[in-house]
C-alpha cells in the first residue's frame, strides 16, 4: 500500500516540474517568441519622469578669439600752406621775374675799333617792380678761354647802386663799350692793351646770367 502512494506522489512531482517549466519558458518568451534579452534589446527604454521634468540644455561652442586688429598708426596732419603775401608795385624784383640779355653790336673789331654791347633787363612779373643795375650788381666780364681779361666790377669807386623801376614787359637798356684793355684787382697800374684773339662776353646779376656773346679782336 505504501508502495503505491509513494508512485503516485512521484508521478504527481514531475508533472508538477513539467507545468513548472513550461511556464517559466512561457513567461521568458516574448509575444513574437522572442527572448526576454533581445526584446528588451529591441524595445525603446521608458524615460525617467524626473529626467523629463529637467529644461534642455543647448551647448554652444565658444567662438575661437581672433588676433586684435592694429590700429592704423596715426599720421602727421599736415601743416596749413602759408600764403605769400601779394607783391606790391614797387618791390624788389624776384630774379625769377628778370630776363637778362645782352647782344654784341659786332663780331670783328679790327684796328683801334672799341667792341660795343647792348644790355638789357626785363620784368616779366604781374606788377612794375625795383631792381639794381649798377656797374657792381650787373657785371660784364670779358674772357678769353680761362683768361680773364676785363670785368666792369673792377676798380669802381663811389656810389654803385644803381636802383632802376621797372615795369612789365618795359626792358631796362644800357649800352657800354669795351676798351680793349684787361682790368684787374691792382687799379693803380697801367692797364695793358688786350691783345688779338676771340673774346667772350657775358653779363651776370645775382643768380642771372645772360647767354654768351662772342667777338674777335684783329
Amino acid at each position: 500500500m505504501d508502495v503505491y502512494w509513494r508512485r503516485r506522489m512521484a508521478a504527481l512531482v514531475g508533472v508538477l516540474v513539467v507545468v513548472a517549466v513550461v511556464a517559466w519558458a512561457c513567461s521568458a518568451s516574448g509575444p513574437d517568441g522572442e527572448s526576454g534579452t533581445d526584446a528588451s534589446a529591441g524595445r525603446s527604454p521608458t524615460p525617467d519622469p524626473i529626467l523629463a521634468l529637467l529644461p534642455a540644455v543647448t551647448i554652444t561652442p565658444s567662438p575661437t578669439p581672433s588676433a586684435p586688429t592694429a590700429s592704423p598708426a596715426p599720421t602727421a596732419s599736415a601743416k596749413p600752406k602759408t600764403l605769400a603775401r601779394a607783391k606790391r608795385p614797387g618791390d624788389a624784383c624776384d630774379p625769377s621775374d628778370l630776363v637778362l640779355d645782352m647782344q654784341g653790336q659786332g663780331e670783328v673789331y679790327a684796328g683801334d675799333s672799341r667792341p660795343r654791347f647792348i644790355l638789357t633787363l626785363v620784368n616779366t612779373g604781374k606788377v612794375m617792380c625795383t631792381a639794381d643795375v649798377g656797374s657792381r650788381a650787373l657785371e660784364v666780364r670779358i674772357t678769353s678761354g680761362t683768361d680773364r681779361v676785363w670785368s666792369s666790377a673792377d676798380c669802381v669807386s663811389g656810389e654803385t647802386e644803381d636802383i632802376r623801376k621797372l615795369d612789365r614787359g618795359i626792358p631796362y637798356v644800357r649800352q657800354f663799350e669795351w676798351d680793349r684793355r684787361r682790368s684787374g684787382s691792382d687799379c693803380a697800374s697801367d692797364r695793358a692793351t688786350a691783345g688779338d684773339g676771340t673774346y667772350v662776353a657775358v653779363v651776370h646779376a645775382s643768380s642771372l646770367r645772360s647767354h654768351k656773346t662772342v667777338f674777335h679782336l684783329r
